[in-house]
């Protein structure tokens, strides 16, 4: 029988609760919550560049079910300078259970809608309390949502520790990570641990598009997390600004039809607000994405480099950012159209002006 060792679930809920946040005042308004500025510990971190660590803050304990069963849980924060506040809740499935009955555990946190309402109340709490830090605070419809399973040791059925090369074989991670009864074929199992690393031989880390495995002797170590918060958050900001340009692209073609249906003198003025706020649109975006994009920086292939990149992969980061371009594109060139069309616009007017005058001195010489 496979053994657990302290094996917990830590459920993440990640919301867009404005344009950027001031860490600075953020550890202010904390100050009774102690928050601290972390980075990851693991000596291969020093390839990861954090320019501006976020904020993070114990919020409480709570009791939660969990499969009939209670537990004792503890409430977390996160809160990124570029307007992303990540919850956490951490479930300890207890010190020693076998696989099983982790899976069986693992399962029903994954599954289970107390949770994303638990996180919910603590962000609006949080949101409350953080609000002087926020500039135009307002906390967008856009969740993310991430399980990472923790062990801190596995042993097998002749009770020695499993390495990060005999835990996959010795375990079937299906049923933890795919949530799947029926035995996978050899192709879907090798394409579930397509995304697995380890740096020590007692380390080991699994990732898929919702869930993670993570198995680290080292006790309170939370760098794998650490980095997979980071790829979730930067994740949130893409498909936020995503659906922002989704909903704006639209106004902005009924806005020109409706500029363009007016007359001279209230197209070009009509036209120039247009213009603004495309160009605001575009800046904002801009801005707020790359600098999501640039919060942490990768310099060297090491393990947690490599688990941040293989995330980023695994949650369609360079698709969702390419669909973020196409249509920051199209803002910029409808931009640039408009543009030109109210110079035209200015133009003539201004062309006619001229001829007005003209044809009113040659009125007025005749008179004369």
């Amino acid at each position: 029988m496979t053994l657990v060792t302290k094996g917990a679930a830590h459920a993440y809920r990640l919301l867009d609760v404005g344009y950027s946040i001031s860490l600075d005042t953020a550890l202010n308004v904390l100050a009774s919550s102690a928050p601290e500025r972390v980075r990851p510990v693991r000596s291969e971190a020093a390839a990861l560049q954090i320019a501006n660590p976020p904020v993070s803050v114990i919020l409480g304990g709570e009791r939660v079910a969990i499969g009939g069963r209670a537990y004792d849980a503890e409430v977390s924060a996160r809160i990124f300078d570029f307007g992303v506040a990540s919850l956490c809740v951490r479930i300890p499935a207890g010190d020693e259970v076998d696989w099983d009955a982790f899976t069986a555990f693992g399962n029903a946190v994954d599954s289970d809608t107390a949770i994303p309402a638990l996180l919910e109340h603590h962000a609006q709490l949080l949101f409350q309390r953080i609000t002087p830090a926020i500039e135009r605070p307002t906390i967008a419809p856009v969740r993310e949502d991430y399980v990472v399973f923790r062990l801190r040791e596995a042993r097998g059925d002749d009770g020695a520790r499993l390495t990060s090369e005999s835990l996959p074989r010795t375990i079937d991670l299906a049923p933890l990570l795919l949530n799947e009864r029926r035995p996978l074929s050899a192709r879907a199992r090798d394409d579930l641990l397509q995304h697995r690393y380890s740096y020590y031989t007692d380390d080991f880390a699994v990732l898929t598009w919702d869930n993670a495995l993570v198995l680290d002797p080292v006790e309170g170590a939370s760098d794998v997390e650490y980095i997979l918060e980071f790829a979730n958050a930067q994740l949130l900001e893409l498909r936020y600004y995503d659906a922002v340009l989704d909903g704006e692209i639209p106004k902005l073609y009924d806005r020109i039809e409706a500029a363009r249906g007016t007359s001279m003198r209230h197209f070009t003025r009509r036209f120039s607000n247009l213009l603004g706020d495309m160009q605001r649109l575009f800046a904002e975006s801009t801005e707020l994405v790359e600098r999501a994009e640039n919060a942490l920086k990768v310099t060297d292939d090491v393990f947690l480099a490599r688990i941040y990149s293989a995330a980023l992969e695994i949650f369609r980061g360079r698709e969702w950012r390419a669909g973020v371009d196409r249509k920051l594109t199209l803002v910029r060139e409808t931009y640039e159209m408009l543009n030109a069309e109210a110079q035209a616009a200015r133009a003539e007017a201004l062309e006619w002006a001229i001829v007005l005058l003209i044809v009113a001195e040659i009125v007025m010489a005749m008179l004369r």
